[in-house]
């Protein structure tokens, strides 16, 4: 018989068991000092469909030639697709990177505020990358629901949803708000390497005593 979850536990359990593995690529990047809020959308952005192997190397590429939304507004299209090719979908990625950059020269003098409608205004932006940034750059208390974060609290039976949304929505309502950041820190490495899309390796959970396992199967 399983216990009752208990979430702060899970979550202490897991900081321990993904400590050897890398961090996910916009809390590392910030960690590094790629913190302000228009470095943190420009990092998610080149992360979309992307894995954090590439994101890292690519995102520390492009802002080693430009890091604010000045210089980026400098950049031809062409010179920021060269910077971001690595990426999944570089060529609109770039158009709209630089269209972000000039509407926050336009629009905001150059400084990208931390506000949910402002973010979720600009093209490519949705609320995954809209919360990070919130989060990561603004300590401000936003849950990024990724694809992890999705699969892993619904198997985990913590919340019952059927799409990514609906699952941020469900969190929004249970998750206490200490843990609205560091879901995501530590569900994107706990994802990949132990509670792993296909085959997850249960048998090294720390927390597979509270895990309801939704979705399963027994191997």
């Amino acid at each position: 018989m399983k216990k009752p979850f208990d979430i702060d536990l899970a979550l202490e359990l897991i900081s321990a068991a993904v400590r050897p593995w890398p961090k996910a690529a916009m809390f590392e990047l910030a960690e590094d000092g790629f913190n302000s809020p228009f470095e943190q959308l420009v990092a998610c952005m080149i992360s979309i469909r992307t894995y954090d192997e590439v994101t890292l190397p690519t995102a520390r590429k492009f802002f080693a030639r430009s890091r604010t939304p000045a210089e980026v507004s400098q950049l031809t299209i062409k010179e920021i697709d060269t910077l971001i090719n690595a990426s999944t979908f570089h060529e609109r990625k770039a158009e709209q990177i630089r269209q972000i950059a000039r509407r926050i020269i336009d629009e905001y003098e150059g400084n990208l505020p931390c506000d949910s409608e402002v973010l979720q205004s600009f093209p490519g932006v949705g609320p995954k990358c809209a919360n990070l940034v919130l989060g990561i750059a603004c300590n401000q208390p936003f849950i990024s629901v990724d694809i992890h974060v999705y699969r892993i609290t619904n198997r985990w039976g913590y919340v019952q949803a059927s799409t990514p949304e609906k699952t941020m929505a469900a969190l929004e309502a249970k998750l206490p708000r200490k843990h609205w950041i560091d879901i995501n820190r530590l569900l994107v490495p706990f994802g990949k390497h132990i509670c792993t899309g296909e085959r997850p390796h249960c048998s090294t959970c720390p927390i597979l005593d509270m895990c309801q396992q939704v979705g399963i199967r027994a191997q």
